[in-house]
Parts: structure tokens; C-alpha cells; sequence
């Protein structure tokens, strides 16, 4: 019972070098591409990402939580960013924490501080465990996800305890991916600096990086001094393009810019990618089949193929419906569904098969109408799938 996805190696490893180059372009050479590595590993699986991360040439990567640290720090030698913020009032995230802190990789961590209570808790275990901690600091943006404000930023750049428990390897910025109509507010009332004027040029993205480099870089010079690490002005940010990159380049010249990205790295080529089921068995009849015995297609058959709940097929998140066209068309696959009946994302020489009824954990049931010749067992079955929410049997590197 196989449900693979297969990638088309040669072209899928062009697409990241050439992702990676133009990032490196865009940034000027100071900074650059981090890969993010996260969930199922964008369906390829986090430890095979971490390896062409390897290949790449990347000094540091990103995870999405603590608990993935440990499928990439056996096959990855860098640096290893954990996006999601610590903060010991999550307590099995925090007991994680100590753990991996005391592992012979815990150097190499850096963890993001959203809150005064994972900055005090980092510089509690760096007292506990006698060696400086490495911190990102996470500036609010018009994401409104996670972050502190420009206030706050500053009170803990003001720490006396900073030089000596906390070494500062930056700010992180994770910015929407639709465009904001401008930046957040307070980032707008920060935007006149008495040294650079008035920041008007960028899209609102770009812009509200640019305000928050001009008060940080200002904010490392002020607060830290001579005791500032080795790139603690670094900008490490999420979602912008790149003639974004290079707006924020123009503005904030000399500070190192890390563009942590995903999609754009991993599913560039999405014509690189392939899911496909194995055919397990083929039954030609008109009676009931399946856990709730519903009937076959007249004149037809049933075909079982891998792929199931359990790899992800057909499961999904809820979609941003914003064309009437789209609205349309869900409203339509609805009022299918209303009825029982469910198109399934397995194609059979190009046509789309419905499910005889909900897929299985491991399997799926799919309706073969009459006059279609059906596979045979041991076929693959290609499946339009969502790979960041499939778990695959195997991934085959072609």
C-alpha cells in the first residue's frame, strides 16, 4: 500500500540554486536565503530538506516549532532558527526547550522572543546552563501574528543582563502575504528619522521593514554599543520579493538582510512534484461496496487505491474564496456533498474519479463508470494533492 510523491530531482535542485541566487542578488551578498524547513517538510519530509539545505551552501535554516528541531539537527551542521516564539507559559513547548538546550546541538539554536516572558526565561537558562543564548527579537508587523512593539523592543535592548546572557543575532520581521493598504500604524509614526528623511518609496511591506531597520540599527547603537554582537543588526524577514528585498537594500545600506523562505524554494517547480496511489484491487460490480455499503456505477467498478486520511488526501484547510467565480465553485462542491457525492483528486488518464464514499485511512474507494477501462493492480494513480498537508509513503528522488 504505497502513496508516493515523486520529484524530478535535476530541475527541482535548478529551481532552489536559482532561488537562492536571486535572493543573494537582491540583498547585495550581505544576508541572504534561509531555507525554512517545517510541518511534513512541504510533503518532502523535514530531514531531506534539511540535507539540500546542506547542498545549497546555507549557514542557517528555519523551523516552524522546537519539536522539529530534532527531524533536521542530525542532517544539518548550521544554525537552526525556530520561527514559533518561545515562551515558558506553554509548558510541553518549554520542557522541549530544556531538553534540546542540553543537547550537544543546543548551541546552534536560536530561539525567537516574542514576549518579556521568554526573554526573561532565555537569560534564566542561560544562567542555568552557563553559556549566552542566541536570540532573535520579534518586531510586530501588519500580520498582527506574533511580535512585540517598538516600546517593548527597546525596554529589553535596555537589559543590563544582555552583554553577558543573551547573544542578539538579530530582528525578525514575518510580514502578510497579500499586500497591506500601509504599514502598521506605529511602524508609519516611525517612519521620519532625522538622519534619512521621510521613508516614501517601497511598497507598504518594504516600507514598514525599512521603519523598523531605521529604530533597530538606531536602538543597537544606543543600547548596546561596543557590547553589540556580531550581527545583531541583522534583518531577518518573511514574505517580501524581491524588489522588496532590494527597497529595504537601498534604504538600510550595510545591515544584513536573511530572507527566510519556503514555498517559493521548495515548491517553485511545482511541475517537479507528482503524487500517485498504487491500484490494490479492481472489482467490477453494480452491488454495494464500501463501509456504508453505497452502490457502484452501473456497468462499472471499484477501484482501491493507496491513499488515504492518513497521507492527507483529500483534506483541507479553508481556502481564501475572494473571486465570485471561486464562490461559485465552492458553493457547488457543497451542495455535492450535501447529496453524498465527492469528486476525489485522483486522476485516471486525465479524468478526475469521484469517490464511492469517504477515503479510508489508508485507501480510498473510487467509482470506474461504465465504458472505462480500469486499471490494473500494481498501476499508479496520479493525485493532485496539497503537499503540505501530505504524508507520503515514500518519497522517490528520480
Amino acid at each position: 500500500m504505497t502513496f508516493r510523491i515523486c520529484v524530478d530531482t535535476v530541475p527541482w535542485r535548478a529551481n532552489a540554486a536559482t532561488t537562492r541566487d536571486a535572493i543573494a542578488s537582491a540583498v547585495g551578498g550581505i544576508g541572504g536565503l534561509v531555507p525554512v524547513i517545517k510541518g511534513n517538510g512541504y510533503g518532502l519530509r523535514n530531514d531531506a530538506l534539511a540535507s539540500e539545505a546542506s547542498l545549497l551552501g546555507s549557514e542557517v535554516i528555519a523551523v516552524g516549532t522546537v519539536f522539529e528541531v530534532a527531524d533536521v539537527a542530525s542532517t544539518f551542521s548550521g544554525a537552526i532558527v525556530v520561527l514559533e516564539p518561545h515562551d515558558p507559559r506553554d509548558p510541553v513547548a518549554h520542557a522541549t526547550w530544556g531538553e534540546l538546550d542540553n543537547a550537544d546541538y543546543g548551541p546552534r539554536l536560536i530561539r525567537t522572543i516574542a514576549s518579556e516572558e521568554g526573554w526573561h526565561s532565555a537569560i534564566e537558562t542561560a544562567d542555568r546552563l552557563g553559556r549566552p543564548i542566541r536570540v532573535l527579537i520579534e518586531g510586530l508587523t501588519s500580520m498582527h501574528r506574533f511580535g512585540l512593539d517598538e516600546s517593548d523592543v527597546a525596554r529589553l535592548l535596555s537589559d543590563a543582563r544582555v552583554p553577558d546572557a543573551i547573544v542578539l543575532e538579530g530582528l525578525a520581521l514575518h510580514l502578510p502575504l497579500t499586500q497591506p493598504p500601509a504599514p502598521r500604524r506605529p511602524a508609519s509614526a516611525m517612519l521620519h528619522d532625522t538622519t534619512t528623511g521621510m521613508v516614501e518609496h517601497g511598497t507598504a511591506r518594504a516600507r514598514e521593514v525599512i521603519a523598523w531597520a531605521l529604530l533597530w540599527t538606531a536602538l543597537i547603537s544606543d543600547r548596546l554599543g561596543a557590547a553589540a554582537p556580531d550581527g545583531a543588526a541583522t534583518l531577518w524577514v518573511s514574505h517580501l520579493d524581491d524588489s522588496e528585498l532590494t527597497s529595504v537594500r537601498s534604504a538600510v545600506a550595510g545591515i544584513p538582510l536573511r530572507a527566510r523562505v519556503g514555498t517559493r524554494l521548495w515548491h517553485g517547480a511545482r511541475s517537479t512534484l507528482s503524487a500517485s496511489g498504487t491500484v490494490l484491487a479492481v472489482h467490477i460490480t453494480d452491488r454495494e461496496v464500501g463501509y456504508r455499503q453505497r452502490r457502484a456505477p452501473s456497468g462499472g467498478g471499484i477501484v482501491v487505491v493507496s491513499g488515504g486520511t492518513s497521507h492527507g488526501v483529500a483534506l483541507s484547510a479553508p481556502s481564501s474564496v475572494t473571486s465570485v467565480r471561486a464562490r461559485v465553485a465552492a458553493a457547488g462542491n457543497g451542495a455535492l456533498e450535501a447529496t453524498g457525492r465527492s469528486r476525489s483528486p485522483f486522476r485516471l488518464r486525465g479524468e478526475q474519479l469521484w469517490f464511492a464514499e469517504p477515503p479510508h485511512v489508508s485507501v480510498s474507494l473510487l467509482r470506474i463508470p461504465r465504458g472505462v477501462v480500469p486499471p490494473a493492480v500494481g498501476d499508479e494513480v496520479p493525485c493532485v494533492v496539497r503537499y503540505t498537508t501530505t504524508r507520503a509513503d515514500a518519497i522517490v528522488w528520480n
